[in-house]
């Protein structure tokens, strides 16, 4: 492998073609110009597939001071699809998890469908594990032309190489500024391009059972940027990531191509990526790190992740693999860094790049996490140029791009660096001198909460294969070995540590997003001295629900307002009340209808509650599986009886209404109060919950084995 091929048909990549013309596309910006001109000259098929995709994205912000004549994502499509007769747009989004459900269009798959042409194609893919995401981000136009890599036609994408902190293109579909952010895509045309239109085809037969014709190719397609192309007949191929899902085997080629990249470096490695929590990586990467002779390793990533969530796990993950590698670096052979644009501005890098000693390049979906290796769908587009001298010389003015970019110099002087030092890491260190520069990664940064400490087994966080739900479940009912009695009671008392805290957040501290608990207590509050008080809070849930607000979160402002019990009246009342609403609308309106909105989870979902009643009803309820207001509509569609559907809404709802507004209101007044009587009521309520957890678990078993 050393001295020959590194792609491997079967092996670290699909099929290996020669491509015609490769480039990249650095940051959004050219992107989105680059998507707008292939997509100007379709004729036949574009075919979208993408982690989120948003309607109201802006494409192109021609400058800085004309904003306002941008055109988004959905009216651009529907431009072209009434003025191309003949052309169908096909877009594949994966049905995300409810847990970024406030970072995403609101109902976009209701968007898509009522704001279409007919000719396009909207459709949310949930063909995948429990836990897994369909992470791809690729766009085929004709079979002739293709862009592929880690951007989405998203909010909060674009940007330009300059990354200007006060740049006023940066502001979201909503006027909100983000911060900087960095990402790479490909563009290619020939049989790369019709290799990812087979790639589509695939995942579009798997998530709607529907068979698309491959597209004929005609000629040679227009190619949409000024440039010529940085690469020219050069192999390549696409890896893929797939899991086993539903009988299909699964694909590790991502994996397999990172662990070879990395074992056949001789000069240096070049990374850039999101998140490194991956212990393969790490270890192929400590290999090489031992290694009297072996390649430089820079490794860049962003200083710290986005959001509490992401801060208290993946960085809490990430911290353990660097500090091993970090011990590993016998040779010093290793530089971790971020990209500054001064001492208080940071860029943040989305990108997934690997450049191998000027010989192989990789740019794709795919993060050096263990999720990306075997549990969500990936897919990476990598170039080999061998002894191609042109080719190579192109590799490297790829990678003396990306650090000019990062450590504000000029292509030429990073150029004259590498010239000019004795090692590719002099080379970066003598360019990192700047305000913008390359800075050390720190791993002693404070976590707000280590949630990986809160979970014996991290593979739980951070899965490399498809995750029985049952075995959620596993990870907190251990039972102990002789050696560790103790450990037991010091893991309920962590559980039950986190969830206090979780309650005094949802309580206590601002949290600024659209719909808290806060804002609706906050406004609760006028009414709630009025002899109108159960009106109101009844007229909330109704509203609260047709809206999709997510009924937790009407629920927990319930439960600020009110006292312990009247909140559990109100919050049962308005929840029972809401759910019979949408059901009436589900029986008016038929699955039919709800099938276009919602996909074919609800369809599932409709065939699931008409077979199990009473019990169907109460364990959806505590599964993430949908929206509270479309399962209510779904039990309406499915013709569930309205009183086994009322019943089973009561008993699935009880345990989170009591969970909310009693539990840990009493578990805080135990620790306030420690007496008898605040002990002896937390105690049993614990209990019951157990109980309840042991039910669900019961049940989750069961639906995993197809009972």
């Amino acid at each position: 492998m050393e001295h020959g091929n590194i792609l491997k048909e079967g092996r670290n990549c699909q099929r290996i073609e020669k491509t015609d013309r490769l480039s990249f596309l650095v940051d959004a910006d050219a992107y989105y110009k680059a998507f707008v001109d292939a997509v100007d000259q379709a004729q036949h098929a574009v075919y979208i597939s993408g982690w989120d995709i948003d309607s109201r994205v802006r494409l192109i912000r021609s400058s800085k001071d004309d904003s306002g004549q941008d055109i988004s994502l959905g009216h651009y499509l529907n431009q072209k699809a009434v003025a191309t007769p003949g052309l169908n747009i096909y877009i594949l989004c994966w049905d995300f998890s409810v847990i970024y459900a406030l970072e995403r269009e609101w109902l976009s798959s209701l968007k898509f469908e009522w704001n279409r042409h007919h000719r396009i194609h909207f459709f949310l893919d949930d063909e995948h594990p429990a836990g897994a995401s369909h992470h791809q981000k690729f766009v085929v136009v004709d079979d002739m032309l293709a862009f592929s890599g880690g951007i989405d036609l998203t909010k909060n994408r674009w940007d330009t190489p300059a990354h200007d902190p006060e740049d006023p293109r940066r502001i979201d579909p909503n006027g909100k500024a983000y911060s900087t952010f960095h990402d790479v895509q490909t563009v290619a045309d020939a049989h790369l391009a019709n290799d990812l239109g087979d790639l589509f085809r695939e995942r579009w037969f798997y998530a709607t059972g529907v068979q698309l014709d491959p597209v004929e190719r005609k000629t040679k397609p227009h190619w949409p940027l000024e440039a010529s192309p940085h690469l020219t007949n050069v192999q390549a191929a696409i890896a893929r990531t797939y899991p086993s899902y539903k009988g299909r085997q699964e694909v590790r080629e991502v994996e397999a191509l990172f662990l070879d990249i990395i074992q056949s470096a001789q000069n240096y490695l070049y990374i850039e990526n999101q998140y490194f929590t991956s212990s393969v990586i790490s270890d192929a990467l400590i290999e090489s790190l031992k290694m009297p002779q072996g390649p430089d390793i820079l490794l860049v990533l962003p200083e710290q992740s986005r959001g509490l969530l992401e801060k208290s796990t993946m960085e809490a993950l990430r911290a353990r693999e660097i500090k091993r590698i970090l011990e590993a670096d016998f040779h010093k052979r290793l530089w971790v860094v971020y990209p500054a644009l001064s001492k208080k501005e940071d860029v943040f890098v989305h990108a997934k790049v690997m450049i191998a000693d000027d010989r192989l390049v990789r740019v794709g979906s795919a993060n050096l996490t263990n999720r990306s290796m075997g549990l969500d769908t990936e897919c990476d587009v990598v170039a080999e140029a061998l002894d191609d001298v042109r080719n190579r010389d192109a590799i490297a003015a790829f990678r003396n791009r990306l650090i000019a970019e990062h450590t504000g110099h000029k292509t030429e002087e990073v150029s004259r660096a590498f010239s000019s030092e004795d090692s590719f890491l002099n080379a970066v260190r003598s360019l990192s001198h700047n305000e913008r520069s390359f800075k050390k990664i720190s791993i002693n940064n404070q976590l707000p909460v280590d949630g990986a400490k809160l979970v014996p087994d991290t593979s739980l966080l951070d899965p490399n294969r498809p995750v029985e739900l049952d075995r959620i479940f596993d990870h907190f009912v251990e039972k102990p070995d002789e050696n560790s009695k103790g450990r037991p009671l010091l893991r309920i008392l962590i559980i039950l540590g986190a969830l206090l805290a979780l309650a005094g957040a949802w309580r206590w501290t601002p949290l600024h997003q659209w719909m808290t608990p806060q804002k609706i207590a906050h406004m609760a509050e006028t009414f709630k001295e009025s002899a109108f008080t159960p009106v109101f809070v009844m007229a909330a849930y109704l509203v609260g629900g047709l809206a999709m607000v997510p009924v937790t979160v009407l629920i927990g402002a319930t439960a600020m307002v009110f006292p312990a019990a009247t909140a559990v009246v109100y919050a049962f009342s308005g929840s029972i009340l809401s759910a019979i609403l949408s059901y009436g609308i589900g029986a008016r309106l038929g699955s039919a209808p709800l099938h276009k909105i919602a996909g074919p989870k609800i369809e599932a979902l409709n065939k699931r509650l008409a077979r199990n009643g009473i019990l169907a009803v109460a364990v959806i309820r505590n599964l993430p599986l949908a929206p509270y207001t479309m399962v209510n509509m779904a039990a309406g569609a499915s013709k569930v009886k309205f009183r086994d559907y009322v019943l089973g809404t009561g008993i699935g709802m009880a345990p989170g209404i009591l969970a909310i507004t009693v539990f840990a209101d009493r578990l805080l007044q135990a620790i306030k109060d420690p007496n008898w009587l605040n002990i002896s009521v937390s105690g049993a309520l614990l209990s019951a919950f157990g109980v309840g957890f042991w039910w669900v678990r019961r049940r989750l078993r069961r639906r995993e084995k197809g009972e």
